[in-house]
């Protein structure tokens, strides 16, 4: 790995992500949550920012980026292109599926992961095994599905699960806690889950994050990627059926948490 990943907090869970090439210099926020603490990170690693790099058009991921563009007016504003018009900040660059822009030397693809919102997208470096998923997937969680259907959603979880296990999961907020109580309650069996559910109570009482997660982790301890599980479904009283209907009722069940 060449890229070097600096993490913190915005707002009260928001995740800002700093991602700077070394050879470059050139360095990309994910996301634009609050530009107070991002101009502050910049400053903490005297880091300039070429690049932002939006994930979906909710406000709090996009309500930083005119405080970062008066601080960096040359930083370009990547986003998603069929969010284009909901973002109320013009992008430089629009991208969709199969799309890559470079931060420095780092090549960087754009993943449509609809179900959080229609346009979302995900950003991967899959020469340094990194993802970026902002509100889709999350840490023994997934997004709530606010504009699409639960298979919508279900299906870009498949999308993300396929990525190489090494790959490392930056995700859009600090939920895993509560995502590890929920993850239990549907998966009580699962010997790899207590542990992790033990480790991250362990983190978060000494203040620590819980991200990055991997792929692997995520495969073995997320109930939403594991809706194909006999032992889920049986929980949920949907013993043998199809995977996207097991994640639709966990789905529900979360939001109902």
């Amino acid at each position: 790995m060449t890229a070097i990943i600096h993490q913190f907090l915005c707002l009260k869970d928001n995740f800002g992500v700093l991602v700077h090439d070394p050879r470059t210099g050139a360095t990309a926020a994910v996301d634009a949550p609050d530009s107070a603490p991002i101009l502050s990170a910049l400053a903490e690693k005297g880091w300039r920012l070429s690049d932002i790099l939006i994930t979906h058009h909710h406000a709090d991921h996009v309500q930083g980026i005119g405080g970062l563009k008066a601080a960096f007016p040359g930083a370009r504003v990547i986003g998603p292109l069929r969010e284009a018009d909901k973002i109320d900040a013009a992008l430089d660059v629009a991208v969709g599926e199969g799309d890559r822009v470079a931060v420095g030397v780092l090549e960087i693809a754009a993943l449509d992961v609809p179900g959080h919102t229609s346009g979302h997208v995900a950003y991967w470096l899959p020469e340094e095994a990194l993802l970026f998923a902002g509100d889709t997937l999350f840490a023994m969680g997934c997004g709530r599905g606010f504009e699409e259907p639960a298979a919508v959603l279900f299906r870009s979880l498949m999308k993300l699960a396929g990525l190489p296990i090494e790959t490392k999961v930056y995700c859009g907020h600090e939920y895993t806690l509560a995502n590890a109580r929920f993850a239990l309650a549907v998966d009580p069996g699962n010997a790899n889950l207590r542990l992790r559910a033990q480790e991250v109570s362990r983190r978060r009482e000494a203040g620590e994050f819980t991200l990055p997660t991997t792929i692997a982790l995520e495969l073995a301890t997320n109930p939403f990627l594991r809706a194909d599980e006999l032992d889920i479904q049986s929980m949920v009283g949907l013993r043998g059926a199809e995977p996207a209907a097991v994640f639709a009722e966990l789905r529900e069940r979360k939001n109902r948490a």
